[in-house]
């Protein structure tokens, strides 16, 4: 696969989403191809909004630095192999986001876990694969997700 050059995980921080960054890890090293890692955060919520408040933009500005420094510590959990990751964390509308980080970084393999968000999760961290997946300029790799169990393997719907 000589045109598998640059893969791009998506990582939304939850504990879901190191099982995508394993596969990116492995895809990578295994077609030699350069990874990145993306993490965005939806402000989508904050369109309209004409009045500065320099509360707001200072919790958002802490929000980036921790979201940058979980990415971080997900991706040093992850890489045993001592390879270079870029690490991407960006802000704005995750399809609109993901889509142009495509086109800047020359993305040819793009990884997605494939389980629907929670109506909670796609709330406080955004994120529709739908949405990057009709517009998609490149290949698309779902991961599998695996359900959360509880004690005796009793599964907990995230809906």
């Amino acid at each position: 696969m000589d045109y598998m050059k640059n893969i791009l995980a998506v990582s939304w921080l939850t504990p879901k989403c190191s099982k995508t960054i394993q596969v990116g890890i492995s895809l990578s090293a295994k077609y030699q191809a350069e990874l990145s890692v993306v993490h965005v955060m939806d402000t989508t919520w904050l369109k309209g909004w004409s009045i500065p408040m320099v509360s707001m933009e200072e919790e958002r500005k802490r929000e980036m630095e921790k979201n940058q420094e979980d990415l971080h510590n997900i991706i040093s959990i992850e890489n045993k192999k001592d390879m270079i990751i870029k690490e991407f964390v960006r802000e704005g509308t995750p399809s609109e986001v993901i889509l142009k980080l495509i086109e800047e970084e020359n993305i040819d393999l793009l990884i997605l876990r494939s389980q629907e968000e929670s109506r909670l999760e796609r709330l406080l961290v955004g994120g529709s694969n739908d949405e990057i997946i009709r517009a998609m300029p490149c290949s698309i790799f779902l991961v599998k997700q695996e359900p959360y169990v509880l004690d005796d393997n009793e599964e907990v719907n995230d809906e």
